[in-house]
């Protein structure tokens, strides 16, 4: 029996027990609790406020929490850990920016070092390899500040495969991506994770382009969590307790809104401004 258990403790390549964040009096999270398996694709969905960020530097090693623990492939977190990968939200390039994508992924290898590397062939094959699991070696020596938001997308998590993480964190992604494009670097990620075995955490405001591939959702909302899968979590009576008030789940056409407000207004609590509205089964921007 203790074989077994000690079997499936390594199982959970991330783990966070009992998370307590506090920033003077006011309570960030409370009592966060969920791992992640190797390959497993995991949704952090949750309105503005509500703590993914906190999160995200808590597991980064960034910010220690005022209680619980965090371990990565069993050990405690640390800062700069090579086996956690980390895409930020987009940043920004001008178009004229005389950086090529190759070089830009390369800083993912030597970019905390001062001066210019030196060209080597291992080098140059370790680029392209996360380039090839990107899709992006057809616009590898493209300058970076021309390519699309989606492009762009797609170096960064390349850079972030530099390490061989067995955790890969992505905060908003989405946020600045069509509709096509949010759906291409999903589906990218996901294939990611499974041929990699990668562990995914995806930070987003909209669930609904990750619907398909996430195997669980953590969903934030006023410093606590539910974890599960999605027809576990997005529940009206699950989202109300999280919320502390009515919230109810919409699904139209294939899609999930989740609400609150008045019987004839309503708002979408995860647009990032909070200000869409809803009347009746019409969403209006």
């Amino acid at each position: 029996m203790m074989q077994m258990k000690e079997a499936k403790i390594r199982d959970d390549v991330l783990s966070l027990k009992g998370i307590q964040v506090r920033f003077d009096d006011r309570l960030v999270l409370q009592n966060i609790q969920f791992s992640i398996r190797p390959g497993e694709f995991v949704g952090l969905i949750g309105p503005n406020g509500a703590g993914k960020t906190t999160l995200l530097r808590v597991i980064l090693g960034l910010l220690s929490p005022n209680n619980g623990t965090v371990t990565v492939d069993g050990q405690p977190v640390k800062h700069g850990n090579p086996l956690v990968g980390y895409v930020p939200q987009k940043i920004h390039l001008d178009s004229d920016t005389p950086l090529r994508a190759r070089d830009l992924v390369a800083l993912g290898l030597d970019g905390h070092r001062w001066g210019l590397p030196l060209p080597s062939r291992s080098r140059r094959q370790k680029v392209d390899e996360v380039l090839r699991a990107v899709d992006a070696l057809g616009f590898a020596d493209a300058p970076v500040g021309r390519l699309s938001g989606g492009e762009q997308q797609r170096l960064l998590i390349a850079q972030a495969l530099l390490t061989q993480p067995k955790v890969l964190l992505l905060d908003e992604p989405l946020s600045n991506l069509d509709i096509r494009s949010a759906h291409e670097v999903v589906r990218l990620v996901s294939r990611i994770a499974q041929s990699q075995g990668i562990a995914v955490l995806l930070v987003a405001h909209d669930m609904n382009p990750l619907l398909d591939v996430m195997d669980k959702v953590v969903y934030l909302a006023a410093g606590n969590a539910a974890i599960g899968t999605i027809e576990e979590v997005i529940q009206n009576d699950v989202l109300s307790r999280l919320y502390g008030y009515d919230v109810e789940v919409l699904r139209v056409r294939g899609r999930i809104l989740v609400v609150g407000g008045s019987n004839d207004t309503t708002t979408d609590l995860l647009q990032p401004t909070h200000h869409s509205k809803v009347r009746g089964m019409e969403q209006i921007d």
